[in-house]
Parts: C-alpha cells; structure tokens; sequence
C-alpha cells in the first residue's frame, strides 16, 4: 500500500550577506538597548533577559534608515515566501522589534497572533548562542499516539540568517551556552 505524506510545514531560509548593513543595524540594536528606557523597563519586568524593543518602539523602520533599509528587504522576502506557500496575497509590514539576548537567555514557545509571516533575522550570533527551536503543530491533536521523532525541529542560527514561518508556528529560543549577547530582528507581515 503506498503511504503519503500530508500538510508540510514550510520554513523559509534566506540569507543576508551585506555585512555593511549587519554592522549598521547592530549598531542600532547597542544604541536602543542602552537608550530605550521604556524597552528596558518592559525586559527587567517581564523577565527577557537582555532588552527587547517588543513593547516599547512601534516605528523603528521610520526612526532608523538601517532598519529602513532592512524592512524593504524583509519585505521582499516575505513576498518570496508567500508565493512559495502558493498564496495570492501581498504580505503587508506589520510590525518589526530588536532584541539583544544575553548569553544563557531564552523565550518560552509562543506563536504570534494577528499576523500571517513571522521571522527573525540574526545580527550577530556569538558562538554558543541559543538556537531557534520549532514544534510540530499536530502535538496538541495527537492524544494518546506515541512520541515520534522530529516532534521538534532546531535550527543553529549563525549571523545573516533569514528564517521566515506562518505565524500560527510555535516556536521558541534555547537557552545558550556561551558568554556573548546575541543581536537578532524579529518581525510580522499581516
């Protein structure tokens, strides 16, 4: 009897190779991390260890030209990627933050609601920073089946690296080993 497989998840894999760009932009993520008040005060009560612009910047592609620049290529991408998926839409720039994670910090699983493409951009990726871990959507549904493997899907992320998902996808950053902060873009299109 011939078996199929049904309903891929698709991951898109980019990559971003203008390290003058790279450097403008982690720059940028130093610079907010040590001005943004608001954003480290959202971190220290919520518990990101390091700073997030999440809560605190809504305009940092008008604000910043680096991260101008970086929103149109995003842009681009997530079109490519929607094209992929097979869908007649035009993803729309939704919403962008910077995070600047300490070595051993991490983010629970979560999805990101409200939107249709999720992704992260890595700045600078030290050695021993935490990777991006994904979990096979059909968990909650399966009940009483047995553990499989591939139930969990990780991705050692390294500096340029473009991931983009549906944003239904859960996901979560492990915690790292290493002794340097790691510099990373995460965004959503509607």
């Amino acid at each position: 009897m011939p078996v199929r497989s049904l309903f891929a998840t698709r991951l898109y894999e980019g990559e971003v190779s203008d390290d003058a760009l790279l450097a403008e932009v982690a720059h940028s993520i130093r610079s907010l991390a040590h001005d943004d008040e608001a954003g480290q005060r959202w971190s220290k009560e919520h518990g990101y260890a390091g700073y997030t612009s999440y809560a605190s910047l809504n305009d940092l592609p008008k604000r910043d030209p680096a991260v101008g620049e970086l929103a149109k290529l995003l842009t681009r991408h997530a079109r490519s990627f929607a094209t992929d998926l097979g869908w007649d839409v035009k993803p729309k720039f939704d919403s962008l933050w910077v995070n600047l994670l300490e070595s051993r910090g991490h983010h629970s699983a979560h999805i990101h609601p409200h939107s249709i493409i999720s992704g992260t951009l890595y700045v600078e990726v030290p050695k021993g920073s935490g990777a991006i871990r994904f979990e096979d959507p059909r968990l909650p549904l399966m009940m009483a089946a047995p553990q499989r493997p591939g139930s969990f899907v990780t991705v050692e992320p390294h500096a340029g690296l473009l991931l983009m998902w549906e944003s239904w996808l859960r996901h979560e950053v492990l915690p790292g080993t290493g002794r340097s902060e790691r510099l990373s873009i995460s965004f959503n299109f509607a």
